[in-house]
């Protein structure tokens, strides 16, 4: 059912327009300054009244990131490729969108140390998973998109990685300005990797998860499945 495309689809231009609406809030207010160097997202998420939308935007951008995440890797499933690949694909993902939440809640002006961690989960963590979600876009048959998924996954990821290194090491050779882009950029790009999903969305008929239960029986172990269809 192509209505399933519109969830990732839904994700990014949720994400996108929220940290820009943020970012046009903070600069209308004065609580960051674009002429002193270019600011972090987190940095205009961080004082009010700003910072409520921002906490409520990535929370309900996280609750979609987790729905998404599930629902690829039954997906993938599905298409009897049930390897330890997805398994861990789906591990990365939840993972992001922990982080991602805990961003929102934990602004780095409250508290930094757990601001720190989740910005880990949501950047490092989440770009680890789309490069597992490249593997995994390869060994899946029948592979939706073509020919063109692959490679423009592949020009995203790698894109997301190098700007990652390059904010980190801007950051730590206090060039603040240059290292905010590259984390504007980041963001942007993970953004867009989770909103070409619809490709893959496009193709749900509809979507079952298993739920094993084992029964004891005397002399004898009966396996039984209950399906959940949403």
């Amino acid at each position: 059912m192509w209505a399933w495309a519109l969830l990732p689809i839904s994700l990014t231009v949720w994400a996108t327009a929220g940290i820009w609406i943020v970012y046009a809030m903070s600069v209308t207010n004065g609580s960051v300054n674009i002429t002193e160097g270019f600011p972090y997202i987190s940095t205009c998420g961080s004082y009010p009244p700003q910072s409520c939308i921002f906490g409520q935007v990535l929370n309900i951008g996280a609750m979609i990131v987790v729905w998404t995440v599930v629902m690829r890797f039954q997906q993938i499933r599905d298409y009897h490729c049930d390897s330890s690949v997805n398994s861990a694909s789906l591990a990365m993902g939840l993972l992001c969108a922990l982080g991602t939440s805990l961003v929102g809640n934990f602004q780095q002006s409250n508290q930094i140390e757990t601001h720190l961690v989740g910005a880990f989960l949501a950047f490092i963590i989440g770009n680890i998973y789309f490069w597992l979600q490249i593997v995994l876009t390869y060994k899946v048959k029948p592979r939706h998109g073509g020919s063109w998924i692959g490679p423009v996954r592949v020009i995203l990821c790698a894109a997301t990685s190098i700007f990652l290194i390059a904010m980190i090491v801007c950051a730590a050779f206090k060039m603040p300005s240059i290292a905010a882009i590259c984390e504007w950029v980041v963001a942007m790009s993970l953004f867009v990797l989770f909103g070409l999903f619809a490709v893959e969305f496009w193709h749900i008929d509809g979507l079952f998860f298993h739920v094993k239960k084992r029964t004891a029986i005397p002399n004898e172990m009966q396996m039984s499945t209950i399906t959940l269809t949403t």
